[in-house]
């Protein structure tokens, strides 16, 4: 029987989780690569490569030494918290990856606290010594701190700690002496990380993760804690409730980046079902004679929520597939099978649901993923969920973690302070400048745009819930207007021209509009109508090179993240496969 290691990969948004598992699997598995080492391995989701962040926890299975190591790619942004909490149930030690130049992240406190709390085993991956002005001794120091401060145990502060550059595919235990390989890494796991128990029983395994296949349906993933599981044989899946029995059809063990069918799996490894339809991340498959549920898993509740309605403006199923009602909500029903950070509630009518999310992020993310699906939408304002705690009227706290060159440090310290934001933390960090807030979520919303703006885009901004605290007061809003379109048309070039001294456009020459759709923002603090629509008038005296001159500045291009933070409460962002338009609610 061979020896297993189940192992999680937890840092911070872009320290180089999935570069890392990358060069494990070259270095493992180079023979059956046919990839060119250009692009990541794991990353294959179109969204996961554009953005260059890990949204789905992914498995991939590597053999050294005669040790199979199951490794767990997780996302590192605090927005898919669900993800990590989940697959974390999985692993029997996490690698922590720390950048050796940023050090500890609020995302690496976030992930280890959850490690910690499951009482895994660390081992400590100094990333990124490559860099300039790294200071990798300092990081592993203030590593060591803050476990010290989650209050993880003697065995957990006892790690192991490994210097090294994913980059470049090399890990040393000196980092004055890099080496050509990561094998040092992989000895390291095998060494100190627990080896998976084979525990001996009743069956149990809970299913943490979900892949679906449009040959087989719905894979259930997960972990066998106990007993074994066997290819043909009947179980009872424990749902909250009810017990139902199933059978098992397919059984697969995850070698290399798939799968491959297998008979039997032992306890302590991971497999992938077949067969087994009307399940949930959570529930448990136990013996027929003795089913003993799991305990579910526990995920932090959503902070934030957002109105999701039908597109009724008149480009409505203009470039979409999917544009009623049902489709939406089949379509964000689906997606609570997998994303259990998620809430939905159906609104007040029946084109209108109420999103929950942890975070700007994690609703856009889904916002996009429909958007490419071919779905036509309207989204409100992002709004915080506030609660009531001991009569008082609390709202979530973040901290605001913000790295900021130091000619720019009293513009952000300002705008946080509009906010609502007490500072916690000023000091220097090799070029930058390094600040520390205890800020609203709410004043979180829109404020990126606004330091990304004042810092000339060198900001680097990162933030993490805390914890509900009573509400802080009223937080200023946008301070500028919108210009609305008054007619419906096609904008033109002489009228943009002339009233370019109004405000901002978000519309180019030659763009299709409609009756109230926000144009652009206005230098003032009212709303503004304007006809863009309007066209020159022919005279005997017009010429070529006049219209030439016309020079206009070009429009602002708002992302999806930035468009939902920008609108106002009277505002919808409307949302098709090639267009993100805003528009006034009712617009008379």
């Amino acid at each position: 029987m061979e020896s297993i290691r189940n192992i999680a990969i937890i840092a911070h948004v872009d320290h180089g989780k999935t570069t890392l598992v990358d060069k494990i699997i070259q270095s493992c598995i180079v023979e059956n690569l046919k990839k060119e080492n250009k692009e990541l391995i794991l990353d294959n989701n179109d969204l996961e490569r554009e953005r260059g962040i890990t949204i789905l926890s992914k498995n991939i299975s590597v053999k050294y030494k005669n040790v199979k190591i199951n490794i767990i790619d997780t996302p590192g942004h605090a927005d898919f918290g669900g993800e990590v909490e989940r697959v974390l149930k999985m692993a029997d030690g996490v690698l922590l990856l720390v950048d050796a130049f940023e050090g500890v992240m609020p995302q690496t406190r976030f992930v280890l606290q959850k490690a910690i709390e499951l009482n895994l085993k660390p081992v400590l991956v100094i990333n990124k010594i490559d860099k300039e002005n790294c200071q990798p001794e300092t990081v592993q120091e203030s590593v060591f701190d803050l476990m010290f401060n989650l209050k993880a145990s003697e065995n957990q502060l006892d790690f192991e700690t490994i210097y090294g550059s994913s980059k470049q595919g090399w890990m040393s235990d000196d980092w004055k002496q890099p080496t050509n390989n990561i094998n040092i890494l992989l000895d390291t796991i095998i060494q100190h990380i627990p080896e998976a128990p084979v525990r001996e029983g009743a069956t149990q395994m809970q299913i943490t993760s979900l892949d679906y296949s449009s040959f087989k349906g719905r894979i259930a993933i997960g972990r066998v804690f106990q007993g074994s599981i066997e290819k043909g044989k009947y179980y009872n899946l424990c749902k909250q409730g009810e017990n139902k029995k199933i059978q098992i059809k397919e059984l697969f063990e995850f070698t290399g980046l798939g799968k491959s069918p297998i008979n039997n799996v032992i306890s302590g490894d991971i497999c992938a079902i077949v067969g087994v339809d009307d399940f949930e991340i959570g529930d448990t498959i136990a013996s027929v004679d003795n089913p003993e549920p799991l305990p579910r898993i526990k995920v932090d509740e959503p902070t934030m929520s957002m109105l999701f309605t039908i597109n009724n403006s008149p480009f409505f199923g203009k470039e979409g597939k999917y544009c009623t009602s049902r489709h939406i909500r089949d379509r964000l029903y689906a997606e609570l099978e997998k994303n259990l950070a998620m809430r939905i509630e159906d609104g007040e009518s029946e084109d209108k649901f109420n999103v929950f999310g942890r975070g700007i992020l994690h609703l856009s993310v889904l916002i996009e993923t429909m958007r490419r699906e071919g779905f036509e939408l309207q989204v409100g304002k992002p709004q915080v969920i506030n609660k009531e705690i001991n009569g008082v009227k609390c709202e979530p706290m973040e901290v605001l973690v913000i790295d900021v060159p130091e000619e720019f440090s009293g513009k952000v310290i300002e705008l946080v302070s509009q906010r609502k934001g007490d500072m916690l933390v000023m000091e220097p960090k090799g070029d930058l400048l390094h600040l520390e807030f205890d800020i609203p979520s709410r004043g979180l919303i829109g404020l990126r745009n606004n330091i990304l703006t004042a810092t000339s885009g060198n900001a680097i901004m990162t933030h993490r819930f805390r914890e509900y605290a009573p509400v802080k007061g009223d937080i200023p809003e946008r301070m500028k207007g919108s210009l609305i379109s008054m007619e419906a048309g096609t904008a033109t070039a002489f009228s943009i021209n002339k009233l370019q001294d109004r405000g901002r456009f978000f519309i180019s020459p030659g763009a299709e509009i409609y009756k109230g759709q926000v144009i652009g923002e206005n230098n003032r603090d009212n709303d503004l109508d304007l006809n863009v629509v309007k066209g020159k008038k022919l005279t005997n005296m017009r010429t070529q090179s006049t219209d030439a001159a016309v020079q206009i500045a070009p429009k602002i291009d708002f992302s999806l993240e930035e468009s939902m933070e920008y609108i106002q409460v009277d505002e919808y962002l409307e949302i098709t496969p090639e267009s993100l338009r805003m528009r006034k609610i009712t617009y008379i």
